[in-house]
């Protein structure tokens, strides 16, 4: 629908001033996750990882919340704001992480082993958050499993290669769900070497959904928004990111005179590691979301309050062992 109707917009339509106008006219504030296209960045109110920009709209006074990024990311915006009008532009915007943890089968999953507790990273669906008693995010995962007593038992889901990250570096035994994200997975250990071979001065920033073969590569493990730090403080000229590379925008953005390369896929480049549901985002969806008031993120209230209840606890949690923005952050290698 919104494809079809994209096409027939006036193309001498000056999309910018026009989302400006309806974002006003409808008290709404636009949230864009780092991985979004450069443009639809630069016009949100916000950018950010999924629970900052979730947390930072639930401090406005909006009535609606526009959320330039993927389904799950809306949802969590919806569960902590329930009384807010949540919309995306387009809602086949999904997550390979989220559809690689179907309810049913982790239910009974989950059933099967009823003396552990659950950690579900945040990328995935509310109805899994909902089987959750803890969420926790790629900044503040290590810091919730070491507050946790050694001999709990722990199912970690969706991500096995976070699971697997954190599991290594705690020596955690973690019953893992075998899900990934299909953008990090693409990364190319070979050509990620001999990329290293042409820059050797380059440091390696790397996002923990990252496999083991790729984080053993990198000098500094982390969320969207550490590698983000990572690199603008970085003294490095040149720097190699293994993350989907629309984190890159706001890196030139912010440090214009450094040079930094997506690490690559098999085929020697990085064009393959663009996510293509973030990609479904576009300007003229965006424009034509807001005029039209959807598509609109519903959720069951019984599964909300059940998904808001592991958020919640995420958040007590950082709270009380004095987290901060990027405490997940690690030099693997000197």
């Amino acid at each position: 629908m919104n494809m079809a109707a994209s096409a027939k917009l006036d193309p001498t339509l000056d999309l910018v001033t026009e989302i400006k106008r309806l974002k006003q006219e409808k008290n709404a504030v636009i949230l864009a996750h780092y991985y979004q296209a450069g443009d639809i960045q630069d016009i949100a109110d916000f950018v950010g990882d999924s629970l900052d920009l979730s947390r930072r709209a639930a401090e406005t006074d909006a009535d609606m919340i526009v959320f330039c990024g993927v389904r799950f990311m809306a949802e969590v915006a919806k569960i902590l704001s329930p009384d807010k009008k949540v919309i995306l532009p387009d809602l086949a915007a999904g997550c390979s992480l989220e559809d690689s943890c179907p309810p049913d089968e982790f239910r009974a999953f989950k059933a099967a082993n009823p003396d552990h507790m659950v950690l579900s990273y945040i990328n995935c669906s509310a109805d899994i958050k909902a089987m959750t008693d803890i969420i926790v995010t790629s900044s503040n995962a290590e810091h919730i499993v070491e507050g946790l007593a050694k001999d709990q038992k722990i199912i970690f889901a969706p991500d096995r290669h976070l699971g697997g990250y954190l599991s290594r570096k705690l020596g955690r035994d973690m019953l893992l769900w075998q899900g990934a994200c299909i953008v990090h997975e693409l990364f190319s250990e070979k050509e990620l070497i001999k990329l290293k071979a042409r820059h050797p001065d380059a440091p390696v920033a790397a996002h923990p959904e990252c496999p083991d073969q790729i984080v053993q590569h990198a000098d500094h493990v982390g969320s969207t928004s550490s590698i983000l730090e990572f690199a603008i403080n970085s003294p490095a000229d040149t720097l190699i990111i293994a993350t989907e590379p629309g984190i890159i925008h706001q890196m030139e953005k912010a440090a214009p005179n450094k040079t930094f390369i997506g690490a690559p896929g098999a085929d020697g480049n990085c064009s393959c590691n663009t996510c293509p549901y973030m990609a479904l985002n576009t300007m003229q969806k965006l424009y034509l979301c807001l005029q039209n008031g959807g598509p609109e993120i519903n959720l069951d209230e019984g599964t909300r309050v059940a998904a808001e209840k592991p958020l919640r606890r995420m958040l007590e949690l950082s709270t009380a062992i004095n987290q901060k923005p990027q405490t997940f952050a690690t030099t693997v290698k000197e």
